[in-house]
């Protein structure tokens, strides 16, 4: 299937690639130089990615670590920038090795150039991990 052009039709796209566990496709939804930023990542912890290759080897064990079940609430508005989305909404599901619940809240920032992902800011918060479950997620990114 074709990727949708448009920035809020693509995120949708995505998310439902992410539901799926198919990170591959999410990855090839990206530009090669797309930036990848996490502006309140905790210490340790990356706060910006630069390119498609460092997208995909951040992403590759995310469905062993994290089980993704429903993206909630999700709103999307659209801004003055008609390539770039301000995207609310909720990831659920649970911490793969404890069974923990996972309930993030996200806001996320998104530009598309030609039907790819060239900048993604993703506003979440590390302060709402489950207790006990940061180990879980920061495997999450390789670590």
């Amino acid at each position: 299937m074709t990727p949708p052009v448009q920035p809020a039709e693509l995120y949708r796209h995505g998310l439902r690639l992410l539901l799926d566990k198919d990170i591959p496709a999410w990855v090839d939804l990206w530009a090669e130089d797309g930036v990848f930023e996490f502006p309140f990542a905790p210490q340790g912890w990356p706060r910006r990615l630069e390119g498609k290759a460092a997208v995909a080897a951040y992403m590759r064990d995310y469905p062993d670590h994290i089980d993704l079940q429903d993206f909630a609430d999700v709103k999307i508005h659209r801004t003055d920038d008609v390539r770039t989305v301000v995207v609310e909404m909720r990831g659920v599901g649970r911490l793969v090795k404890s069974g923990a619940p996972f309930d993030m809240t996200y806001i996320a920032v998104v530009t598309v150039a030609d039907g790819r992902i060239t900048h993604y800011r993703d506003y979440w918060n590390p302060l709402a991990l489950p207790q006990g479950g940061a180990a879980d997620f920061a495997r999450a990114d390789g670590r």
